[in-house]
Formats: structure tokens, C-alpha cells, sequence
């Protein structure tokens, strides 16, 4: 399987690495103005060998390696091809920092690497095991201007060692509700943060503002893994709902959907579950399985229904008699539909 590893580099490469990043910015835009030109001139989309044949000879006056240029015109051709647009946005001094490059032109030693003749180091003290295949990947600066290199490596599978199944419910008043009828709260970090955060834009104090959003992503991403490994660790199985979190985020509520990180949690259990041998993950339909009774299986009449049925956090099944958590129950009917997918028993 492939995963990602990020890496923070050190602060001293961080001058050499925005200049390659505005060297990358000039070759993007300089697609995206050929591309307008194509539109309006002949109403054609340019394709990857004709914005290569554009570029080709440019590495030696920006500085920049002919492989990275390469994937510069490729990403753009991709995001094209996906946007489905005339011509994309244009990169400019605001834009987050991106250099990427091709497969085998890092080479590790350690905590550090070289790239194309130079040698930087990196803030982990984490080795690239030995053999292990590097993908293509890239440098990335995030908005208060750290640089990381994100790597695409190809490690073994795990086998798993638990036989315990879990069925997991997302929500927003609790991050994940397990069924096991463990709970786990919701971090809000970013919501803890709102006070400082209006104050600085109030301000416009625009690279505190940058600062505070980093700061609430960090810790996010940091309780999300500690809370992945930890279910990953002791089950085999896992089964998590469908939720979706970009429908919801154009509501109402997109503030508290965006705090709680559903979309990194799943993707954290994903590969991590195939990593660490947790066995598989797998994400099944959640329609109606808060009004399902996982007792008896039945839809009764004394289920929560619509917007009013959100404040019912209890209720009993009028066919059975269970008393039923919301939230436990949901989470017992997702680890039962998983369990059918597979076409397994029912294990706790």
C-alpha cells in the first residue's frame, strides 16, 4: 500500500524554497495564460505535450529542475481537466508555497535528504526505511510560511492482530460515538480559538490570523491521530458512516462540521487500519441508522424523526422495548451493515 509522509524541514532552507516556489508560480501562470489564449483564439484545451513543448528549455533561467517544470505543466493540465474551466486561478504572492517533483530525484539519509545537489535537513527525527519505494511528491509551505516535503512511500501491509469489530458514528456533539458506546468528544479547537482570531483580524494583524488558524489545524490533526491509532490499535474491523461532510459544510453548521475534521478522521482510520494491522475500514451507508432499532431491526413508530428528532438524544423502541443512545444505536446498526458487506459474524 502507499502512504504519505509529511516532514517539516528546517527554517533555513525556507528562503531557497520560496524562491523555487515563485519559480513554479511563473510557470503555472505562464500555463494559464497559453490556456486563455487557446480559448479565445481557437476554443481548445491545451494538452500536457503541448504545455510541455512550451516550457521545454525554461529550467535554466528560473532555476528550477526540467522534471519539476514537468509536473508543474502536468498538475495544471489535471486541475484543468477537473475544474472543467476556461483557465484556473492564477498563483501570486498569497498562494501556499509548491515545488513539486518527480520520482527518485530525493534521496535519503537519515533525518535528511538531497534534492537536485542540495542537502536539507528535516525537523523528525524519522527514518525512510531502507528499500522503501518514494513516489512522485512535493514541497509545501503552509500559511505561516513552514515548509514540509510530502512523500508517497510504498510500505507492506500489516496483518491484523484483534478480532474485535467497532461500528463508528460521527457526529457534532460528539466527535465519534463507538459501539461499544464509547464517546469521544469533539476537540473545537478552532471555536476555542475565535476570540483571539476576530481580535487579530479585527487588528489586521494578517500573519497572527495565518498563526492562529495553523496553530487549531495543528492541534486538530495531532488529537485526530492520537484518537485513530488508538481505535485502530484494538480492532480488526472498522466501520464508519458515510456522513458528508462538504454537503454540510454549505450549511449552517459548517463551522462546527469543519472544527471536528470528520474527512481527515476516515482518512486517518483508512490508512492506518491497512498500516498498523487493524484489518480494513470500511465506510457504509448511514441512512437510517439512528431510526433502526439494532435490538430487534425493526423501523417503530417511536423512532426520532426529522429536524425535532435531532433533540431526542434517548428513546425506546415500541416493538422490542430497548431503550436505545442515539448515537450507540447508529453506531450498531453501521458496524452490522459493515459486517454484512463482508459477510462476517457478529463480533463485539
Amino acid at each position: 500500500m502507499q502512504i504519505t509522509v509529511k516532514l517539516r524541514l528546517r527554517d533555513r532552507h525556507v528562503a531557497d524554497l520560496n524562491r523555487q516556489a515563485r519559480a513554479v508560480n511563473v510557470v503555472w501562470n505562464y500555463c494559464n495564460e497559453r490556456q486563455r489564449q487557446a480559448v479565445r483564439e481557437c476554443r481548445r484545451w491545451l494538452s500536457y505535450p503541448v504545455l510541455a513543448a512550451l516550457t521545454a528549455g525554461t529550467g535554466s533561467d528560473l532555476s528550477l529542475h526540467s522534471h519539476t517544470i514537468q509536473r508543474v505543466c502536468r498538475a495544471y493540465v489535471e486541475a484543468h481537466r477537473m475544474h472543467k474551466k476556461p483557465w484556473l486561478r492564477w498563483r501570486g504572492r498569497r498562494s501556499l508555497g509548491w515545488v513539486p517533483f518527480n520520482t527518485g530525484h530525493v534521496a535519503f539519509d537519515g533525518s535528511a535528504f538531497t534534492f537536485r545537489g542540495v542537502r536539507y535537513e528535516t525537523m523528525h527525527l524519522r527514518d525512510i526505511l531502507a528499500g522503501a519505494t518514494i513516489g512522485a511528491g512535493s514541497f509545501n509551505a503552509d500559511s505561516r510560511g513552514r515548509w514540509y516535503i510530502n512523500l508517497p512511500v510504498a510500505v507492506p501491509e500489516a496483518t491484523s492482530a484483534s478480532i474485535q469489530h467497532v461500528g463508528i458514528d460521527l457526529g457534532l456533539k460528539d466527535l465519534a460515538t463507538l459501539s461499544t458506546g464509547e464517546k469521544i468528544a469533539p476537540p473545537c479547537f478552532y471555536r476555542a480559538s475565535e476570540q483571539v482570531l476576530a481580535t487579530a483580524q479585527r487588528a489586521r494583524k494578517t500573519k497572527r490570523v495565518r498563526a492562529i488558524h495553523a496553530k487549531a489545524a495543528d492541534r486538530r490533526r495531532d488529537f485526530l491521530h492520537q484518537q485513530s491509532a488508538k481505535i485502530v490499535k484494538t480492532h480488526g474491523l472498522i466501520v464508519v458512516g458515510d456522513v458528508n461532510a462538504s454537503t454540510l459544510a454549505q450549511t449552517a453548521m459548517a463551522k462546527s462540521v469543519l472544527d471536528v475534521g470528520w474527512s481527515s478522521f476516515r482518512a486517518m482510520l483508512r490508512y492506518k487500519a491497512r498500516l498498523r494491522g487493524g484489518g480494513a475500514c470500511l465506510e457504509v451507508s448511514e441512512y437510517g441508522s439512528t431510526q433502526t432499532c439494532s435490538a430487534c431491526g425493526s423501523v417503530p413508530s417511536s423512532r426520532p424523526r426529522g429536524i425535532a428528532g435531532l433533540r431526542e438524544r434517548v428513546w425506546t423502541c415500541s416493538d422490542c422495548g430497548t431503550v436505545h443512545d442515539r448515537d450507540v444505536n447508529a453506531a450498531r446498526n453501521i458496524l452490522r451493515l459493515g459486517q454484512q458487506t463482508l459477510g462476517g459474524g457478529a463480533h463485539g
